[in-house]
């Protein structure tokens, strides 16, 4: 399979809560730099969108996923609770399941692809 190749997975559950590529991706970032601002700075999201997307993840399942800590002396701070770090694993092993699942039929997509072609479309869902 190409490098250019990429599959990402959602998970729609029956209450409504979706988990995808972008709120794994800010989780990770949160665990990475230990702040929602430095996270979302990292993707060129605002504060106040990585902060409502994390609030949105906080409240999606029965335990909260991210943590804070208020400023002070020592600084505020965000990390991944004890589930949260549980929530990312278990989406990154569905992904590479899914992804490996799928490999040969990947590679023989990729194979098959004209190279010529480059479409203007670059979205997620085209």
């Amino acid at each position: 399979m190409s490098q250019r190749s990429k599959t990402t997975i959602r998970i729609d559950l029956d209450n409504g809560v979706r988990l995808g590529p972008g709120k794994a991706q800010l989780l990770e970032l949160i665990a990475e730099h230990g702040s929602i601002r430095a996270a979302g700075a990292s993707i060129g999201m605002s504060y106040r969108r990585a902060w409502l997307l994390g609030d949105e993840i906080n409240r999606m399942f029965k335990e909260p996923s991210i943590f804070t800590r208020h400023g002070g002396k020592s600084g505020g701070g965000a990390g991944l609770t004890e589930f949260g770090q549980e929530l990312l694993s278990r989406y990154r092993r569905m992904e590479k399941a899914s992804r490996d699942a799928m490999r040969a039929d990947l590679d023989w997509l990729e194979s098959n692809a004209d190279p010529r072609f480059e479409t203007a479309d670059k979205s997620d869902d085209a």
